[in-house]
């Protein structure tokens, strides 16, 4: 019998050294993909696509949740709601999980594209400069996720009845994120929030800093937990480390020149975390616990979205329509992809390197005519999704774009 368990134990060992227990990531595109196919739509896709097989979920703003094939590129199928779908899509077995405009989260049986159950809450557009909505997330069977009316929201998958709710101070557009049990999220109020995920029991509140611009220091974005540590930026032109048990700061760091946005961590890089800025215009690689600067990649616009990973490589978009492929070791941009949208009008505000045009001012008059800038050049709000052998992102053109090997 000992024998016995010493062959199991050399078998282990052998699957885990020849990765059969390991989940890789996807090889490394250090060159410029192909474009394998282009879906065009009638309004802006703001939310991220989602890969489920051969089917790539994703919102549109014309209230519409598409399915498409991921070899073709072909609609599948699409299921109308009353608003806009600016959130992300959750898969679980055979439902889908988002949220819309209209004020409901949705659940979708993705055979027969039909609601197993709708729950309502309230949303709405904070103003020009949010994009997105709270996406639900998936843990215990609950949903969690936040909406327009103030309230972070655990609901039940299985029947859409309420689990738990609380009210915040405002408006709550950030995606939860849940760690060893407990859930946190931000809130316009200028609080980030720690509950206890089961039962919904406020565990702590940290208030942000504030700006001039921003006095509340509202809190647009989602929160990446590692370890012991919450890492999340705010309108306070702030990146916060908050401990995750007693919700005090261990450091925080200003961007003076605007927002830090999105938080990408890899376990493979466990030091590290990737960080997504708006008028910054770089991506940061930064020690997660003392926050010194590895490295910044010079985007020349803003970035909202986290990164996709590969092995040694990171792929993120802006909102100037341009999607780059950087090396995670040195930082160094390997390749750029650029939108139809980008080819076709950046010259109608930008030089050819990317800057505004000293005419800028008169071009651009209105937060509308700022709105429709970004979108007709293709902007990229969200994060990529990665297969073996895609890199697939969407776009506020109306495009979704599948790069292949």
């Amino acid at each position: 019998m000992e024998k016995f368990y010493k062959w199991i134990l050399i078998l282990i060992s052998l699957a885990i050294c020849t990765g059969l227990f390991s989940q890789t990531k996807p090889k490394d595109f250090y060159e410029l993909p192909k474009v394998k196919w282009i879906y065009n739509a009638s309004s802006p896709f703001i939310s991220a696509p989602v890969v489920d097989g051969n089917l790539i979920y994703t919102g549109n703003l014309d209230g519409n949740l598409y399915a498409i094939d991921i070899n073709s590129g072909k609609t599948k199928w699409k299921f109308k709601t009353n608003g806009e779908i600016r959130s992300n899509v959750t898969v679980s077995d055979n439902k889908l999980f988002f949220t819309s405009g209209d004020g409901n989260l949705y659940a979708l049986d993705k055979n027969t594209q039909k609601p197993l159950w709708i729950f309502n809450a309230s949303d709405k557009q904070y103003d020009t400069n949010d994009y997105h909505q709270s996406s639900p997330v998936l843990y215990n069977n609950i949903l969690y996720f936040g909406m327009g009316d103030g309230k972070v929201y655990a609901v039940n998958s299985a029947d859409g009845k309420e689990v738990w709710s609380y009210q915040t101070g405002d408006i709550v557009h950030s995606t939860p994120a849940i760690h060893k049990e407990k859930l946190f999220i931000g809130s316009f109020d200028g609080n980030v929030y720690g509950f206890n995920a089961a039962d919904g029991a406020l565990l702590w509140k940290f208030k942000t800093v504030g700006h001039s611009f921003f006095p509340r220091g509202e809190v647009q974005f989602s929160p990446t937990p590692v370890n012991v540590t919450v890492y999340i930026a705010a309108r306070d032109y702030n990146l916060y480390a908050i401990d995750f048990e007693k919700g005090v700061c261990r450091w925080n760091r200003e961007f003076p020149a605007g927002w830090a946005t999105s938080v990408t961590h890899s376990p493979d890089r466990d030091s590290i975390i990737l960080l997504s800025t708006s008028d910054p215009k770089h991506l940061f690689c930064i020690n997660r616990a003392n926050e010194k600067t590895y490295w910044q990649a010079n985007l020349k616009s803003q970035a909202f979205g986290k990164c996709a990973l590969s092995e040694n490589m990171c792929y993120i978009g802006t909102m100037m329509g341009k999607f780059f492929g950087i090396d995670i070791n040195t930082g160094e941009i390997k390749w750029v992809f650029s939108t139809d949208g980008y080819n076709k009008n950046h010259l109608k505000f930008f030089t050819p390197d990317d800057e505004y045009r000293d005419d800028i001012m008169s071009i651009i008059k209105t937060d509308k005519e700022y709105i429709d800038m970004i979108y007709s050049c293709g902007a990229i709000f969200s994060t990529a999704a990665i297969t073996e052998n895609e890199l697939i992102f969407s776009s506020s053109e109306g495009t979704i774009y599948c790069l292949g090997r």
